[in-house]
């Protein structure tokens, strides 16, 4: 799922993002005490926040085919033999314990379209080049029924 197509969420993310927007778009008690860099600001987030619930799929999962994707848990082994799993979506503050990925990010257009056993190489902001192999991928609403939080 790309950008043209839509960006994948949980139904806690959306939900999170419009409380945060509500809050946001409130009227501001004192305003005469908000400066301009923070009217800009809170602006900048609520066009944010409109862009992303736009073109929101909310909860539904890619298929179950194996290939990295928004919406799947991915579990990883790095090149030193650490592994990690984590959701490929939107960043929330809480994924039932999830580390969340941004399909964005290095590590994200690095692994998407990978399968099973494939290896991958990304750089890192430091510039150096990290080697992932993909060990599994999961959608989201079946791995949660597997892993209750």
């Amino acid at each position: 799922m790309t950008d043209s197509n839509g960006v994948w969420m949980t139904p806690q993310t959306k939900e999170r993002l419009l409380a945060e927007l509500a809050e946001l778009s409130a009227p501001q008690g004192d305003s005469g005490n908000v400066d301009i860099d923070e009217q800009q600001a809170r602006q900048a987030r609520i066009h944010q926040i409109h862009d992303l619930l736009a073109v929101a799929v909310v909860g539904e999962d890619p298929p179950d085919d194996g290939v990295a994707e928004p919406g799947m848990v991915l579990t990883v082994r790095y090149s030193d033999g650490e592994t990690e799993t984590f959701l490929l979506g939107v960043r929330d503050d809480d994924q039932g314990g999830l580390e969340v990925y941004s399909p964005q990010s290095p590590l994200g257009m690095a692994i998407t379209g990978a399968r099973p056993g494939e290896q991958r190489t990304y750089q890192v902001p430091s510039g150096a080049s990290v080697t992932v192999t993909l060990l599994d991928a999961v959608p989201y609403g079946l791995h949660q029924t597997q892993h209750p939080a």
